[in-house]
């Protein structure tokens, strides 16, 4: 069992706990709830022996932690699961902690095998994803065999079968008279883990009860209500019906009504006797994600605003912002642009050239000397001179 009485933590002028009470019994899954820096990992490492408290205390099996004798083989706990070196395997880094704490070289493969790395155990750390170093970590946890277990966010980068995985070993755990301590954000998993519920807000306790207990103080329920939907005027009368009864009947977008005030036998009743015919009355209850944001909205610091995103957007109308539904002008052309282009490559500019096929040389030329091609002449009153131009520029520029 883990008890913290009048727990308080400060650093400096911040209060991360203060005057914090609780028990975490054994033989079921304790969730630990609260929104960012509400001080849950500060407790955890109280607890642990990591931080000491500024007042109060907190005990594990009725000892301080670091009083108990041979505390690894009583207590496991996972709080960070990169706190590993890297350069070792993983098999290495249990081992290396089963010797510290007298604990059987055997129990190490045992523990892979528990938390499915046996096929990874000689593989260095620092090349394992997120879901793999959680894994890790919590077969750190139960090196020893512990009686009571703390768990920090333990489905952190877990696939579906990791979280499901988690969840199987936090009840099995429990069922065999451990105290089982989960710190999680999931409150759909949560749910489905936990028995037991603590919750904190801004280093103070909120709340600390069972989870049905707490669904039922932090939400409203109600009743979902059906006529039928060819018949109108039998959802008005059966809306009447339930005001006068002291109930409070609101339309849904579906053609509904949510009923709150009344319970499902008397809504029953109140339909009967109305002569109303019902196509649903079904009851809904708040998800524990509903109760919790309920619970802690006021002790929330960290709060998101909307992105207005200021300096990155012009107005509208503004040079060189096109205005939806319109064409962008084309730009007009510049005089002579056309001539300064260079001109456009003939042909797959990509394809090998083909060598070009000697010609025996003309009557009258130099042997081995250079090949003198002669421009023809366009014939006379053609309008050759632009061409004759050329050739001449062209023999110049060789």
């Amino acid at each position: 069992m883990i008890e913290a009485y009048g727990l308080t933590k400060r650093y400096g002028a911040k209060t991360a706990v203060y005057n914090l009470s609780f028990q975490v019994r054994p033989g079921a899954v304790t969730g630990f709830l609260g929104p960012n820096g509400s001080g849950k990992s500060t407790t955890m490492r109280m607890i642990l022996g990591l931080d000491t408290p500024t007042s109060g205390r907190v005990t594990v099996g009725g000892h301080a932690f670091r009083g108990l004798p041979n505390a690894p083989r009583q207590v496991g706990a996972l709080l960070d699961a990169k706190a590993v070196h890297g350069g070792r395997s993983a098999r290495n880094h249990l081992l290396s902690l089963a010797q510290l704490s007298g604990i059987p070289a055997r129990r190490v493969d045992e523990v892979l095998g528990v938390v499915g790395l046996q096929e990874v155990g000689k593989k260095r750390s620092k090349g394992f994803s997120l879901g793999m170093g959680q894994r890790l970590g919590i077969a750190a946890a139960l090196l020893g065999d512990p009686q009571v277990l703390l768990f920090d966010e333990p489905v952190n980068g877990l696939d579906p079968e990791g979280i499901l995985w988690v969840r199987n070993l936090m009840r099995r755990l429990a069922s065999e008279g451990r105290t089982v301590f989960v710190s999680s954000h999931l409150m759909s998993e949560m749910a489905q883990t936990a028995d037991h519920l603590i919750v904190i807000g801004r280093g103070q306790l909120m709340a600390d009860m069972s989870v049905q207990e707490f669904i039922e103080r932090n939400s409203v329920g109600f009743a979902r209500v059906r006529t039928p939907d060819t018949e109108p005027e039998q959802r008005e009368k059966l809306i009447v019906a339930l005001q006068e009864a002291g109930g409070q009947a609101q339309p849904e977008n579906d053609g509904a009504l949510r009923v709150t005030g009344l319970p499902l036998p008397r809504i029953s009743d109140l339909a009967h006797s109305a002569d109303v015919r019902l196509w649903e009355l079904s009851p809904h209850q708040a998800s524990l994600e509903e109760a919790y944001m309920r619970l802690t909205q006021g002790s929330v610091d960290y709060r998101s605003t909307t992105d207005m995103r200021a300096g990155l957007q012009q107005p509208a109308g503004a040079p060189g912002m096109a205005v939806p539904g319109t064409v962008p002008p084309q730009a007009a052309p510049v005089p002579g642009a056309a001539a300064q282009m260079p001109p456009a490559p003939q042909g797959n500019p990509y394809v090998a050239q083909q060598p070009v096929p000697q010609q025996a040389p003309q009557p009258g030329a130099p042997e081995g000397g250079t090949l003198q091609m002669r421009a023809q002449q366009p014939p006379a009153g053609a309008a050759g001179s632009s061409t004759s131009s050329t050739t001449k520029n062209e023999g110049e520029d060789a």
